[in-house]
C-alpha cells in the first residue's frame, strides 16, 4: 500500500468522534476501495471502544459482524481502521503492532497532543504511507 486518499469531511468526523470519546481512545472502520496500492476511503463507520481506555481500544465482536454485514451491504471493502491516541503521538503503540498482523489493512492514526493524522501498514515491517486529503 502506498497511501491513502480520505475527505477532508471524513477527517472533520473522525476528530469530532475523537473529542466526544476523551479522554478514550476512539475508534472507527474505513470502508472503500484499493486500487493500485491506494486506498480510497468512500464512508466512516463509528465505532465503540467498549473498553473506554485511554491507551487501548477494542471494538465488540457484536459491531463488528455489524460493520462487515454493512461492508458487503454496500459492494466495499474494509480499507483501514481508525483509532486515536488522546494523549500520544500518532505512532502505532506495541498493542497496535500486534493487531496490526492479524488486521492488514492500512491503520490511521490520529494524535490528541499534535492534531495530526498519520498512517500505517503492516508488510514485512511497519511502514508509514501517506495520506491525501481530498474534497
Amino acid at each position: 500500500m502506498k497511501k491513502i486518499i480520505i475527505t477532508e469531511d471524513q477527517k472533520k468526523i473522525l476528530v469530532n468522534h475523537t473529542n466526544n470519546e476523551k479522554p478514550n481512545e476512539s475508534c472507527a472502520i474505513l470502508f472503500g476501495s484499493v486500487k493500485e496500492q491506494v486506498a480510497s476511503v468512500k464512508e466512516v463507520f463509528l465505532a465503540n471502544n467498549i473498553e473506554e481506555s485511554p491507551v487501548n481500544f477494542t471494538i465488540s465482536n457484536e459491531q463488528l459482524i455489524e460493520i462487515y454485514k454493512t461492508a458487503e451491504d454496500r459492494k466495499t471493502d474494509v480499507v483501514g481502521i481508525f483509532h486515536s491516541h488522546p494523549n500520544s503521538e500518532a505512532y502505532p503503540s506495541s498493542t497496535d503492532k500486534k493487531f496490526m498482523q492479524s488486521n492488514p489493512v492500512v491503520w490511521v492514526i490520529y494524535s490528541g497532543v499534535s492534531k495530526n493524522f498519520r498512517a500505517y501498514v503492516l508488510e514485512s515491517d511497519i511502514s508509514e504511507i501517506s495520506i491525501e486529503t481530498s474534497f
